[in-house]
């Protein structure tokens, strides 16, 4: 476990003597080492400076793709659960009001409150390439990306005056093509 979260020469070192992210790295692998079936993690981040925090998303998006285990992780950083999550359940006064794929959540809130929760999200953060991508006409662009990254990741991308990104599956086959103009429709809408 101490290798898989990369800490490996690290295993005689104090907590005084490990980082904020270190440490926390610490309790990943402590929480792996039992093979739980369902890891349940709350607030995890909560404490760790910004830098520190997304570092450890980056690893928890890691760790997900390569254990493929079932996750149930509480935050209260909408932007942390929208960005870590495929499911999300919000909940209001003990009772979910609302569970779905972050995009549908954002795109169609269920009740006043949920509208209200996520009314400052901006669709591009959400949105996944996959939903705005259009079928492949033409030859595939050179660049491309994840049919499971957001538009807001893709939008750099187009930076060097791209028009089309190839998306892809998890297989590396092309799935169909993401339009310039349609991200940037996008993101200007809100």
């Amino acid at each position: 476990m101490i290798a898989l979260v990369g800490l490996s020469g690290r295993e005689d070192a104090f907590p005084r003597q490990l980082s904020g992210g270190q440490q926390q790295r610490v309790g990943i692998a402590r929480s792996l080492a039992v093979e739980p079936e369902l890891w349940f993690l709350d607030e995890p981040f909560s404490a760790l400076d910004p830098l520190i925090r997304r570092e450890m998303q980056d690893e928890f998006i890691r760790l997900q793709s390569v254990l493929k285990k079932t996750i149930v992780f509480i935050t209260h950083d909408f932007d942390e659960a929208i960005r870590l999550a495929d499911r999300i359940a919000i909940m209001k006064d003990g009772a979910i009001v609302q569970q779905g794929t972050p995009e549908d959540i954002v795109l169609n809130p269920a009740t006043d409150y949920v509208r209200e929760f996520t009314r400052a999200v901006p669709r591009a953060k959400v949105v996944r390439v996959a939903s705005a991508m259009r079928a492949a006409a033409g030859p595939d662009p050179v660049a491309g990306i994840a049919a499971r990254a957001t538009v807001a990741e893709a939008a750099p991308l187009f930076l060097d005056g791209a028009e089309a990104l190839r998306v892809t599956g998890a297989g590396g086959e092309t799935l169909g093509h993401l339009h310039r103009a349609d991200v940037v429709a996008l993101m200007l809408g809100g």
